[in-house]
């Protein structure tokens, strides 16, 4: 099955906390469906010191859900869903609002 959200993509949370929020997708653990997104669903882990590390509180995102999030249509900035074409012999993304192209 092809991914519909790919690292580096720029995704809108759909529900949760953090709705409304737009970031880039740093991670994709497709096995979990869910990625990790830059600035949304931030957590704080309580880390013991080690000989690399100083210990103490260390804020960082945790992953969300697949169908939380939806891509950013390039040419309106809003959140769309994604299908697939053919297009010159190659299978691309498309958004499904404006039929934009999304892979470059």
């Amino acid at each position: 099955m092809a991914a519909k959200i790919k690292k580096g993509d720029t995704v809108v949370v759909l529900a949760g906390k953090d709705r409304g929020a737009e970031g880039q997708v740093l991670r994709v653990l497709p096995k979990e469906d869910r990625c990790v997104v830059q600035g949304v669903n931030r957590i704080k882990r309580h880390t013991r010191p080690s000989q690399s590390s100083a210990g103490g509180i260390v804020e960082r995102e945790a992953s969300i859900h697949l169908s939380n999030v939806a891509l950013k249509d390039p040419k309106d900035g809003k959140p769309t869903r994604v299908g697939f074409e053919v297009r010159d012999g190659k299978k691309v993304r498309i958004a499904k609002r404006t039929g934009e192209v999304l892979d470059v």
